[in-house]
């Protein structure tokens, strides 16, 4: 379960809107509260209309206040890294080793356009680089209070992207949420780069193997949602058919979710878009808070119990 929240600030109205989260996050989970901030090299004093910190001391009467607004419970302590860097994302990273925190609660409020395509959100670059968790959190005034109520876990059927499973079952059962397991199948139509080609001379052939696909994913979800289920859970899965990132964006309003847990191989910009990233593209589709779970290789653990 996570026990240490690592809550990157900057300053700005947008960035706190990642507090009411990991507020109710520690105090559902009795998690600590780590308010961080990276001294930036050439820091402007605004980004986007809002606030930038730019100086140390600055930067420790921000986080003291901040601590001071946060409700009574959570333990809260503050960490400003005065020596300038040139990549924040590489600078939170480096961060998980320092502090050694167990979730990154954050708020994207970064470019948009062809450079903030390029280089993608910065949750995403500090996740491609570090080796946990990132809740990821969208500003807006009309965004309702934080809690978890009920939460959807988007699989595929493959062991790797079940890295989201656990820590999607540890919140339910801490928050008394319900999960929504989803599985999409896709249609000739809306194959991937690396079956499109099959399916386009072969489509007859392609139809019948995603029958038997989606066939496969109905024993999958079986399987998963009684497994859950004996764990004392409230769950219920369903299949849909087309594009990934479409149909789990679409799924979760449906559904009316507050959270999207997805297990991702944190590719971010240029990379996500070559490896047809599902993770990079249901977070430009939706301002439903989400969980990028890194997919562990063989060499890692975790424990969300």
């Amino acid at each position: 379960m996570f026990k240490h929240l690592l809550v990157p600030l900057d300053g700005s109205e947008p960035a706190e809107a990642a507090l009411p989260a990991a507020s109710y996050l520690a105090g559902a989970l009795g998690a600590s509260i780590t308010l961080l901030h990276l001294i930036e090299r050439d820091a402007p004093a605004e980004i986007h209309g809002h606030r930038h910190l730019r100086g140390a001391a600055e930067a420790q009467t921000y986080l003291a206040e901040i601590a001071r607004r946060l409700p009574a419970g959570a333990p809260v302590s503050t960490h400003v890294h005065e020596a300038q860097i040139d990549n924040v994302a590489a600078g939170i990273a480096a961060h998980i080793r320092e502090l050694a925190p167990d979730l990154i609660v954050m708020c994207e409020h970064g470019g948009a356009g062809l450079r903030g395509f390029l280089y993608g959100s910065m949750a995403q670059q500090a996740l491609a680089l570090g080796t946990i968790p990132v809740l990821l959190l969208r500003p807006g005034r009309s965004q309702p209070a934080f809690a978890l109520r009920r939460l959807l876990v988007a699989l595929d059927g493959t062991p790797e992207h079940e890295a989201g499973l656990e820590p999607a079952a540890a919140l339910a059962r801490a928050c008394g949420a319900e999960l929504h397991l989803l599985l999409v199948v896709p249609t000739v139509d809306t194959l991937p780069g690396n079956r499109s080609a099959a399916g386009r001379l072969l489509p007859g052939a392609m139809t019948q193997a995603l029958e038997l696909e989606r066939e496969e994913c109905e024993a999958y979800l079986r399987e998963q949602t009684a497994r859950l289920a004996a764990d004392g859970l409230s769950v219920r899965a369903e299949i849909r058919r087309g594009d990934p990132a479409s149909v789990i964006a679409k799924g979760a309003h449906a559904a009316g979710v507050d959270l999207i847990v997805l297990a991702t191989h944190g590719k971010a910009g240029m990379d996500a878009l070559w490896a047809g990233s599902t993770a990079a593209r249901v977070v430009s589709r939706t301002k439903i808070p989400i969980l990028l779970v890194p997919v562990r290789t063989s060499s890692q653990t975790a424990s969300f119990t």
